[in-house]
């Protein structure tokens, strides 16, 4: 069962220009400056080990995998996220259809942008004749063009390999790759590329205030980055702060069990790593990767 609706701030083709600007404007060289002399020791501890983790980010295949079910647990409900490329419905939040592994919008342009690369991939694809659909249709919550076959279409596609590849790297490249490339700038480890990915998947980016960047704005006013010189686990709290700050923001995001029962717990442990064992709870369900 899905569990929570999907909010971005702007349609993809802003939403990549945004966050392309914001990596652009940090100093290649962040991540691997020191900590400060003069920093606490506290500090000191958490920021010593950046280079080693830099090494094992959550780019790293079996971190890219618990990523994945974490989100899923969430999303889902079930850590069994493979099963949801097939997943369509439209939720009522306004943007239209949503659907697949990590929630793909008709109304926000990331599933257009989906379509057309599944398409380049394989023209004579069944997903292919709702192309000029899908594009008069972004920015809305319409099914005009779509309706009555577009999900049972969807449903079918997703049996295609090659559908599920889409998906997969459409994911990388709008939602994962910018989190874990601006997480390793930051230099924070696998569990704060994580909080990263997690903001961006619900929230996507932009100027909105609820966005991924001015979540991460607002953390910055109360704390500084490892590659600023503070200290890591600071700076996670304030982000998670904020974060549970844009969720209250919208009603459909009002409950922040993935942040409080999730990631909270893995930070309030000092697991930045997501080293298994994990053991966490979402809106109510528990769930465990050994």
């Amino acid at each position: 069962m899905r569990t929570r609706s999907i909010s971005r701030a702007l349609p993809k083709t802003a939403t990549r220009v945004a966050l392309g600007l914001a990596l652009l404007a940090v100093p290649a060289t962040a991540v691997a400056r020191p900590a400060s002399p003069a920093a606490p020791s506290q500090a000191v501890a958490h920021t010593a080990p950046l280079t080693a983790r830099a090494a094992t980010g959550l780019d790293d295949p079996a971190k890219k995998e618990i990523a994945m079910q974490l989100v899923s647990s969430a999303e889902n409900s079930s850590l069994e996220w493979k099963k949801w490329y097939k997943w369509i419905d439209d939720i009522d939040d306004g943007r239209g259809y949503t659907a697949g592994i990590i929630g793909f919008c008709s109304g926000t342009g990331d599933m257009l942008d989906l379509v057309e690369l599944y398409t380049k991939r394989k023209p004579d694809n069944i997903l292919a004749k709702y192309l000029p659909a899908l594009r008069k249709v972004n920015g809305s919550d319409s099914h005009k063009g779509l309706d009555p076959n577009f999900k049972k279409d969807w449903e079918k596609a997703a049996q295609d390999t090659a559908f599920q590849q889409a998906q997969n790297d459409e994911r990388d490249r709008v939602y994962f790759d910018p989190a874990v490339k601006q997480g390793k700038a930051d230099g924070i480890g696998v569990l704060g590329q994580f909080a990263y990915y997690d903001a961006i998947v619900m929230h996507g980016d932009g100027d909105e205030k609820t966005s991924f960047s001015s979540i991460r704005k607002r953390a910055l006013k109360s704390a500084k980055t490892p590659a600023q010189g503070g200290d890591e686990v600071k700076y996670l709290n304030a982000f998670l702060d904020a974060r549970v700050w844009a969720m209250k923001q919208e009603k459909a995001h009002e409950d922040t069990g993935r942040v409080d029962t999730e990631q909270r717990v893995f930070l309030k442990k000092g697991n930045l790593d997501l080293k298994p064992p994990l053991d966490w709870k979402t809106y109510g369900d528990s769930y465990h990767i050994g």
